[in-house]
């Protein structure tokens, strides 16, 4: 899995995106906001970083639950911990702001996530995130976690208006309608 390069249209279009749809739609001018989330977009292009993270077992985490209980295994401090709980709010943002209907369906079936509020724990994520940043004396970094989860709703609103925009500019197939 590699990042894409700079400049990459799929880079810029989630950029363009991202920027129109806070501003235009929510009124929210905030450039290092809307880069993290046309950034964590173009991160989670490929499943395999939506499930990077894994088991004792080596094999992808795909639960919220199980997110947070290894989570909480893991040794106070230190950037393994970081990037989990820095993961937790990326993943919670993800499916709560472009699939809720997938969220949704969780809550229907046996499984661990039926009883898990993804918001609430895309919250904490991100300002246990926030915290362990600013106790590195990484403010901007810090800052930037601590608005994710304060305004985690927003950003979730501000996710599903880019898949509405996408949606609604998506080219039909060649020979074909969109379905929708």
């Amino acid at each position: 899995m590699r990042d894409l390069p700079d400049g990459h249209p799929l880079g810029r279009m989630f950029s363009g995106l991202a920027e129109h749809a806070f501003f235009s739609h929510l009124g929210v001018a905030d450039p290092p906001l809307t880069d993290y989330l046309s950034g964590l977009l173009t991160r989670f292009l490929h499943f395999d970083a939506v499930y990077r993270l894994r088991n004792g077992a080596g094999r992808p985490i795909t639960e919220l639950t199980e997110m947070v209980l290894e989570a909480e295994q893991l040794p106070p401090g230190g950037k393994t911990r970081l990037e989990y709980y820095r993961h937790i709010g990326d993943f919670a943002l993800f499916w709560t702001g472009l699939y809720p209907e997938v969220v949704d369906r969780q809550r229907s079936r046996a499984c661990k996530d039926a009883m898990v509020n993804y918001t609430v724990q895309g919250k904490r994520g991100y300002l246990i995130t926030s915290k362990m940043e600013q106790a590195e004396r990484h403010d901007a970094e810090a800052s930037l976690f601590r608005r994710l989860s304060d305004q985690f709703e927003l950003c979730a609103v501000g996710l599903r208006k880019v898949r509405e925009e996408w949606e609604l500019n998506a080219d039909p197939p060649p020979g074909g309608e969109l379905i929708r």
